[in-house]
């Protein structure tokens, strides 16, 4: 690896030192393939990584225990299907087509010690036996991994306070005999799934299918629940967050005598009364805090003087802009009508002009209002908090258009729901790999790595694939800086115990 790092820096350190050229950098020699007789190699170098961090967790173990869906294992056992499913997404499959792109790629097929997989027909299939108990089983099956990480290479990460998001999204679908979808409150027909997460991590803890039509909040208790009883033993303190859907006043009592929460209320009448009789003393503006660091000494001359061009847009041709002009915040207690003690309530108050062109039309007041248990915060910092749920929103991105695991290949909701657990399965061993790197920098960085770039980065390596009697070695064959992380990680797969 230092002897490829020199070679790139010595070819990089050439770059100043050019003089003109007369012809174009890039080649123009022939060109010839030709297929190697005693050399099998894959494009996926980092899968083997993968599967033998799922392996050591004791994921396929697990998965077996919890699902019996094959009367006969001829050839493949229930463990089989499902890390087939999700290694075809972690090597960025996108369909249940590209199955068979690895079941024909032999080098592959001994990077994972696997004399034969599964075909897209017969994976579909698989995914069709599944019933609504079997998808809760397979879910609890990989939560039941998690703590293995969670005591171990998680500790910085979900100290001194493990957040847990929740949030619906739409999945929207053209087709017209999915069975299960409706039409939702956007007028989209497809389902509308519900994601419970661990912001510390970027895991998704649950993702329950519903029909297109379900309020984001339905049998969302259950799943917080569930999510609290994995999370609460190896986390010192633990917080629930979601918007105004998930207020549910009727669980209060009882999940603040668990956890913590500041979830989002909806601007009703009793508190808007209540925001807007409190002194004007009694508000603060709230200062927010840049939204990067400019790492350089000075700023940009962009920066400095090149204006806003959509600004400018908006101004010039006189459309209605909405414009920010302060925040302010303040706080008070109030208890809703289904608890049984007062909760601390900040409201937040929004000083909003519409403007067209250079003429101001009038001043807006508006209230947001976040219900929480959190003493140890200040009012700014209760917002802050509320705000940062937002990064969930990333999550289902990259469960949407990432991994593509919010995608609806087959024809009923709880057949859709397993392929959804299994492909988001590769996000969250795509977590698990970078719990694995030494470094807690390297840790944070690809948690919150888009998965294209993660793909790229560690598992789209070339290399070669020897397999003897007892073991199975891969050689690299490129080179790129990343490949440092990816050795870092399996260093400590092969030295940790885990269990």
């Amino acid at each position: 690896m230092a002897r490829r790092r020199r070679k790139v820096a010595a070819r990089h350190g050439r770059a100043g030192h050019w003089q003109p050229q007369s012809r174009p950098l890039l080649g123009r020699g022939p060109v010839h393939y030709e297929v190697g007789s005693y050399t099998e190699a894959t494009n996926y170098g980092g899968i083997a990584a993968v599967h033998r961090l799922a392996t050591r967790l004791g994921l396929p173990a697990q998965i077996d225990a919890a699902l019996h869906l094959l009367k006969v294992h001829l050839p493949y056992h229930e463990s089989d299907h499902v890390l087939n499913l999700a290694y075809n997404v972690v090597c960025g499959g996108t369909r249940l087509e590209d199955l068979e792109l690895r079941r024909g790629d032999l080098a592959y097929l001994n990077a994972l010690d696997a004399e034969l997989l599964p075909d897209p027909t017969t994976a579909g299939d698989f995914c069709r036996r599944f019933s609504a108990a079997d998808v809760i089983a397979l879910q609890e099956a990989i939560n039941a991994v998690r703590p293995q990480l969670w005591r171990r290479r998680a500790q910085e990460l979900l100290g001194p306070i493990a957040y847990l998001d929740v949030d619906g999204t739409i999945v929207p679908t053209e087709g017209e005999r999915k069975i299960g979808m409706d039409l939702s409150y956007k007028g989209v027909w497809g389902y509308a799934p519900l994601i419970v997460s661990l912001a510390n991590t970027k895991e998704p803890l649950y993702l329950i299918n519903r029909p297109g039509n379900a309020p984001s909040h339905t049998d969302a208790a259950r799943w917080i629940d569930a999510a609290i009883a994995w999370v609460q033993p190896h986390a010192p303190r633990v917080c629930l967050r979601g918007d105004t859907d998930f207020s549910l006043t009727t669980h209060f009592d009882r999940w603040a005598e668990q956890v913590d929460f500041v979830f989002g209320m909806d601007c009703n009448q009793a508190l808007r009364t209540r925001a807007e009789g409190l002194d004007e003393t009694a508000w603060q503006r709230l200062e927010r805090p840049p939204a990067y660091a400019t790492l350089t000494a000075q700023p940009r001359d962009r920066e400095r003087c090149q204006p806003q061009e959509k600004a400018r847009i908006v101004k010039e041709r006189g459309y209605l802009n909405l414009v920010l002009q302060e925040e302010e915040v303040a706080e008070f207690n109030y208890q809703p009508r289904a608890c049984q003690r007062p909760y601390r309530v900040v409201a937040l108050r929004k000083n909003i002009s519409h403007e067209k062109g250079e003429q101001v039309l009038f001043e807006d007041v508006r209230f947001f209002f976040y219900i929480t248990t959190r003493t140890d915060l200040t009012a700014a910092e209760v917002v802050f908090c509320a705000n940062d749920r937002c990064d969930q929103e990333n999550v289902i991105e990259q469960l949407k258009n990432g991994v593509r695991a919010l995608r609806v290949p087959l024809y009923d909701l709880v057949s859709n729901n397993a392929y959804m657990v299994i492909a988001a399965l590769a996000w969250s061993l795509k977590a698990w790999l970078a719990l694995m790197m030494h470094r807690l920098s390297d840790r944070r960085r690809y948690l919150r790595m888009e998965f294209p770039r993660f793909l790229h980065s560690v598992i789209l390596i070339p290399c070669r694939v020897v397999r003897r009697a007892r073991s199975i070695t891969l050689q690299l064959l490129g080179y790129r800086p990343t490949v440092e992380q990816l050795f870092s990680a399996w260093q400590t797969i092969e030295r940790m115990r885990f269990g």
